[in-house]
C-alpha cells in the first residue's frame, strides 16, 4: 500500500482520474456505476481547468467542486443531472485513490470478494457468532463487518495474507490510515475491531489477543451540540405548508410528529395504523434504535393534522403504513426526512446542512421543554431515551435553562 500510495499521491489530476477508472473496473463495480465515476470525475477534471485550482487532486479542489455541484437536501434534479446525488460518494472515493492509493467500496460485500480465502473464513465466523451468540441486529452487524472487512482488505494490501502473519504494526497503521475521520467514528471502529480479535483469540485463530494492540480514542460523549432550530423559524416552516395538498397534509403531520412529540425518523418511517388509540389519544411503538416500547400522547395538534392527512391526503391502498408516497401503488415512504428541505426552501429559511432533515425538529422539541423546565427525566421519557445521560447532551445548547431544570437521574419510565 505505501509503495502504491507514492505513484499516487502527485499525480497530474488526469493521470489519476486514468488509474482510478481502473481500479473501480477491478474492484467489480458494474458498468453503469463505472462510467458515473468517469463522468463525476471527467467533471472534476474541468472544473480543477477553469478554475485554475492546480494541477492534482486536493482537498480545497474537492471542496470547491461539491459546493458548486451538491445538490441541496430533496432538490428535484434534471435526468442529465441525476449524477450530482452520487457527487459526494464519488468525488470521495477519488480522494481515497489519490490519499492511499487503493479504493474502499462502501459495500462489504465487494470488500469480501477480492480477500485471501484465509482472510474469508475468519470473517464468516465472527458473522455466524454475532448471529448465534450476540443476536446483533441486521443493521449493527453490517456496520461491524464492513469494519472489519476494510481491516482484512487493508492487511492483505500490506501482504498479510493469513490472520496469524498479523502484527501489533499492521494494526496501528490500520487506525492512523483513518485518522482524517472524525473522533467518534474512529472510536466506534477501534471498539468494532477489539470484539474482532477476541473472538479470534477465544478461537485459537491466532495465538495473541491483539485486542490490546488497537490503540484508544478517547471522545467525549457529549462532543458536539445538536442542531435545534429558533422557535421563530419553527413556525415560519410549519407556516408556509400547503395544507390543501396531498403532500402537504403528509410533509405537516411528519414534521409534527418530530417537532411536537419528538420521535426519530425511522420511528416516523415505520409508524403503523395499528400504532394509534385514538379512543385513548395515544401513540404505542417499539423504538427502532432502543427496541423499548414508547408511548406517547397525541395532542389536540398533532391528531387534527394525522386526521386530516389520514382521510384526505393518504392515498387508498391496504397497507397498515402510515406514510406513503404519493402516487399509485402508494408505497411506504422510506425517506420522511426528506420533507423539510422543500418547506424550508419555500419559507426562505436558511440552515446549515447539519441542520436539514426531521432530527434537529427533535433536537428543537428538546430544547424548548428544557427551557420551560421540564424535569430531564421527564424529557428522557418523551424522547425514548434508555438514560437521562442522552437527555443531558441538550444542556450543551441551553445552559442557562439547565441551572433552573429539576434534574433526576434515576431512569425513565417504560411502557409496561
Amino acid at each position: 500500500m505505501d509503495s502504491t500510495n507514492t505513484t499516487t499521491n502527485d499525480l497530474p489530476l488526469e493521470r489519476l482520474v486514468a488509474l482510478a477508472a481502473g481500479e473501480v473496473e477491478r474492484l467489480g463495480y458494474g458498468r453503469r456505476t463505472r462510467h458515473r465515476f468517469r463522468a463525476t470525475w471527467r467533471r472534476l477534471v474541468m472544473f480543477a481547468r477553469d478554475n485554475d485550482l492546480g494541477e492534482g487532486y486536493s482537498e480545497e479542489l474537492a471542496t470547491q467542486f461539491l459546493d458548486a455541484y451538491r445538490p441541496p437536501s430533496g432538490e428535484r434534479l434534471a435526468p442529465d443531472d441525476h449524477w450530482r446525488r452520487r457527487v459526494v460518494y464519488d468525488v470521495r472515493m477519488l480522494g481515497d485513490f489519490s490519499r492511499d492509493g487503493r479504493m474502499v467500496p462502501f459495500d462489504a460485500g465487494m470488500i469480501t470478494s477480492n480477500l485471501p480465502q484465509a482472510m474469508k473464513k475468519p470473517l464468516e465466523d465472527y458473522q455466524q457468532y454475532c448471529r448465534d451468540r450476540l443476536h446483533l441486529r441486521q443493521s449493527t452487524l453490517a456496520g461491524r463487518t464492513r469494519q472489519i472487512a476494510l481491516l482484512l482488505d487493508f492487511l492483505a494490501a500490506r501482504g498479510v495474507r493469513k490472520p496469524e502473519e498479523l502484527q501489533p504494526a499492521d494494526v496501528t497503521a490500520f487506525i492512523v490510515a483513518r485518522q482524517h475521520l472524525r473522533p467518534k467514528t474512529i472510536s466506534r471502529i477501534v471498539s468494532d475491531l477489539r470484539q474482532f480479535f477476541r473472538f479470534l483469540a477465544m478461537r485459537g485463530t491466532v495465538h495473541r489477543d491483539f485486542s490490546h494492540a488497537v490503540p484508544a480514542v478517547r471522545t467525549r460523549r457529549d462532543a458536539s451540540i445538536p442542531s435545534a432550530w429558533e422557535p421563530e423559524h419553527l413556525a415560519r416552516l410549519l407556516a408556509v405548508v400547503d395544507r390543501s395538498s396531498a403532500r402537504g397534509k403528509r410533509d405537516y403531520a411528519i414534521m409534527l410528529l418530530a417537532a411536537r412529540l419528538g420521535l426519530r425518523t425511522s420511528d416516523i418511517r415505520t409508524l403503523r395504523l395499528d400504532d394509534l388509540d385514538w379512543d385513548a389519544a395515544t401513540l404505542t411503538i417499539t423504538q427502532s434504535k432502543t427496541g423499548a416500547p414508547l408511548q406517547l400522547p397525541i395532542t389536540e395538534e398533532v391528531g387534527e393534522a394525522l386526521i386530516d392527512y389520514l382521510r384526505f391526503g393518504r392515498g387508498e391502498t391496504e397497507r397498515r403504513d402510515v406514510f406513503l408516497k404519493l402516487w399509485p401503488p402508494f408505497e411506504p415512504l422510506r425517506h420522511p426526512q426528506l420533507v423539510v428541505a422543500h418547506w424550508r426552501q419555500l419559507a426562505g429559511i436558511e440552515c446549515p446542512r447539519q441542520r436539514s432533515g426531521l432530527h434537529p425538529l427533535r433536537h428543537t422539541l428538546a430544547t424548548q421543554l428544557l427551557r420551560e423546565q421540564t424535569p430531564v427525566h421527564v424529557i428522557a421519557d418523551i424522547l425514548g431515551h434508555a438514560t437521562t445521560q442522552s437527555t443531558m447532551i441538550y444542556a450543551k445548547a441551553d445552559t442557562e435553562a439547565l441551572r433552573g431544570a429539576a434534574l433526576d437521574t434515576e431512569g425513565t419510565h417504560d411502557v409496561e
